[in-house]
């Protein structure tokens, strides 16, 4: 199933050219699973071949993370939360999302706010994720833009500049992000389970 998501993401970067990025990175992050691993890598290799500018296929991506982020911040916006949390518990699987990091991603929002949704954009695991939360706490849009914007733009960066200098060994970065999204889930699940520990011993 991932080589055809794979395929179709190639087939239509290769096709649009640059509105193809925004469109795969929108999607993306409007918590349909298509993994940004093999968006913004492969774009990047396209720039090795001359096709593609690096800058370009950057802000591509940060747009598209945007306008998808937007979607999604919607839904938590406007949405019951009690009725998205319920919807993420029983169909969260099928777009790569659960309940335990929807309420990672709000616990952290709420204590850390813009500084939260700037720096999850670049984090995996919680990077998409982390747009209904900040419709949840009612964050004003206008900072929400900026802030997706900004992460969303490093993040691709970073991705789009590993799959130029990869050149057609891109493929290979995937499984090292995939491998990351465990390791942050359990830092992340670690440092609240600690900060747990120390507030009830403190009491």
């Amino acid at each position: 199933m991932l080589e055809s998501v794979a395929s179709w993401i190639i087939h239509v970067i290769s096709t649009l050219g640059y509105p193809g990025i925004i469109f795969t990175m929108a999607i993306e992050s409007a918590l349909i699973p298509l993994p940004s691993e093999v968006i913004m890598p492969f774009s990047g290799y396209l720039v090795s071949t001359g096709r593609f500018d690096l800058g370009l296929v950057a802000l591509s991506g940060a747009v598209g993370n945007v306008l998808g982020s937007l979607a999604a911040y919607a839904v938590g916006y406007f949405g019951h939360e009690k009725l998205i949390r319920r919807f993420v518990r029983r169909f969260g699987k099928w777009f790569l999302v659960s309940e335990h990091e929807l309420d990672q991603a709000e616990s952290l929002i709420n204590k850390y706010k813009d500084l939260m949704v700037l720096v999850s954009r670049v984090v995996p695991g919680i990077r998409t994720v982390i747009s209904l939360p900040a419709g949840f706490a009612k964050l004003p849009i206008y900072r929400f833009v900026v802030l997706t914007f900004l992460g969303s733009l490093t993040w691709s960066y970073i991705l789009a500049w590993m799959g130029m200098t990869l050149g057609q060994n891109w493929q290979t970065i995937g499984p090292y992000f995939h491998k990351a999204d465990s390791a942050v889930a359990v830092l992340v699940a670690g440092t609240i389970a600690f900060y747990i520990y120390y507030k009830l011993k403190k009491r």
